[in-house]
């Protein structure tokens, strides 16, 4: 099934007739019908049926549709950063950002790189959830990780990033931002979220102040749940820095403690290009 194919599929399907699916793909309406009866043949199945008032689609023909307005979506993303990078890049690398601060701090880099070598592209990609597997598959250059998740991994190289600090996660106007330092006591009588995938340093310093201060907590699923609630002021929570994206609805309050989390740029053992290694020392220079 050709491109055109797939047109001529999700035209129909949209207007349900044939001679104006025809008219609004710019061509005659037998060619339309016979593009769409080959299509049939090739899947082994109805994707229409046909009548008087026109084409409607069939139960499988729904179903193949839906996937294929995504597929179609994919594949001109796809065709469209091809071509660009085709007229004016030579390479191109791919940086996942797992982390939240990159929003802020990501672009800059992309730019100073662009300065010094403007036939190379960046293309980030943002999957928080599944960084490390997608770098693992090959489909990124470079992935952000902390150390702790990937020190036992073969196969690729480990490059130092920065040692994030934890910070006091609440409101604006949280009597607590007016702080330079937030300690554990100063959380007495609050609600703590906990949990949420921490890291082992953070779950550390959690455990210390729930045994230590007079304080309540609760579980969070996540980092998204945790900003829920804090926008909701049901609570507070550490965080550590990474995952800051200089979002204005939140304070980010430095936490009295010797804990520091260690994150740090993955690249592939066998990546041996200079300008992937120009790149980490680029971001490197930036968090410093």
């Amino acid at each position: 099934m050709t491109l055109k194919d797939i047109d001529y599929i999700l035209e129909l399907a949209q207007t349900q007739n044939f001679n104006r699916a025809a008219e609004n793909l710019y061509t005659a309406q037998p060619t339309l019908s016979y593009h769409i009866k080959a299509a049939e043949e090739e899947l082994g199945f109805q994707i229409f049926t046909r009548s008087s008032k026109g084409a409607l689609l069939t139960p499988a023909g729904a179903q193949f549709c839906t996937t294929l307005r995504n597929v179609r979506t994919e594949l001109k993303n796809a065709i469209e950063q091809a071509q660009n990078f085709s007229t004016r890049y030579s390479e191109n690398i791919t940086v996942d950002s797992g982390w939240r601060s990159a929003i802020y701090d990501l672009p800059k880099i992309i730019k100073k790189l662009a300065q010094l070598h403007p036939s190379v592209s960046i293309t980030p990609t943002f999957s928080a959830d599944n960084s490390m597997d997608k770098f693992l598959k090959g489909e990124t250059d470079i992935a952000f990780s902390l150390e702790e998740n990937v020190r036992k991994i073969p196969d690729i190289k480990i490059h130092p990033f920065y040692k994030s600090p934890i910070y006091l996660l609440s409101l604006p106007d949280d009597p607590l931002v007016k702080k330079e330092r937030v300690t554990a006591q100063d959380l007495a009588g609050r609600t703590l979220m906990v949990g949420g995938g921490s890291p082992a340093a953070l779950k550390k310093v959690q455990q210390r102040i729930i045994n230590t201060v007079d304080i309540n907590y609760f579980n969070s699923a996540d980092h998204d749940t945790t900003l829920t609630n804090v926008a909701a002021n049901l609570g507070i929570c550490l965080a550590p820095g990474f995952l800051n994206d200089h979002n204005p609805d939140y304070a980010w309050t430095p936490f009295d403690c010797e804990e520091t989390i260690s994150c740090v740029l993955c690249t592939h053992k066998d990546d041996t290009r200079e300008i992937v290694q120009e790149l980490v020392r680029l971001m490197q220079e930036q968090y410093r």
